[in-house]
């Protein structure tokens, strides 16, 4: 794929040429010969049909998981974190030892491999948040935690100009990523001033299927607000807000 120059942008096709926007701005690319039909039964496009056979097990793995996350995603802006969630899936799948080529799957692959990611890569949780906190995940129990320290907001959360609140938000989620259902519970902090007061101690604890053999997920993220006139609103519609996976343990 090539970048569109010059004054007028095109949109369409000439010839061979496909040009189309993007999010990346205009673009142009060859048109390919190669029809679907082909793709679907010539011997020669077997790694391809296995290839699209997992990216299409990572994009569904991955929107189940988003599903589950919903509530939270809806206040965390990044235009790009479905892409880059199937790409980190996609390397779950590759890391599967069981299956075949083409037959790879999240459950059999190495799920912890998604601990760390960021669902905002505009503002990460490490760069938002960095009071020390603990994550648990106690399988037997299905009991997930996330133990907070007091801590002073001013030194240890770096708010975005404006913000004069902050709530942590959390979740414990178990996902079967065979049925795509999942189990999730939520939790978050209440509103907290950003001021030089030390917080209390606190605790996001989560309850999932005991003795689970599913995937499971905790996750950490913090939101950012502006108090005015006694109401307290987001800001720039959760663009600031950081969301990530702190804690994952495989089947």
């Amino acid at each position: 794929m090539a970048q569109q120059k010059g004054i007028l942008p095109l949109k369409g096709t000439i010839g061979n040429i496909t040009f189309y926007k993007s999010k990346d701005g205009y673009l142009a690319r060859e048109k390919t010969s190669v029809n679907a039909e082909r793709i679907a039964n010539d011997p020669a496009f077997a790694r391809t049909r296995e290839n699209g056979a997992e990216f299409g097990r990572a994009g569904a793995a991955g929107k189940v998981l988003r599903t589950a996350l919903r509530s939270l995603l809806l206040h965390t802006a990044d235009s790009r974190m479905l892409s880059r969630l199937t790409r980190e899936m996609m390397k779950v799948i590759q890391a599967d030892a069981t299956n075949e080529r083409g037959l790879r799957n999240v459950i059999d692959g190495e799920a912890e491999l998604l601990e760390g990611f960021e669902f905002n890569a505009s503002s990460k949780l490490g760069t938002s948040l960095f009071a020390p906190y603990s994550a648990s995940i106690d399988r037997v129990s299905g009991a997930l935690a996330i133990a907070i320290p007091p801590f002073v907001p001013m030194n240890m959360v770096a708010a975005p100009s404006g913000a004069t609140h902050f709530k942590l938000v959390s979740a414990g989620v178990e996902v079967d990523f065979e049925n795509k259902t999942y189990v999730v519970d939520f939790g978050d902090s209440n509103s907290l001033p950003i001021n030089s007061t030390a917080t209390a101690a606190l605790n996001l604890n989560h309850q999932v299927t005991a003795n689970s053999t599913k995937p499971l997920f905790l996750v950490l993220g913090i939101e950012f607000y502006q108090e005015v006139n006694g109401n307290q609103y987001s800001l720039k519609n959760g663009a600031f807000n950081a969301l990530a996976l702190v804690k994952v343990s495989g089947a």
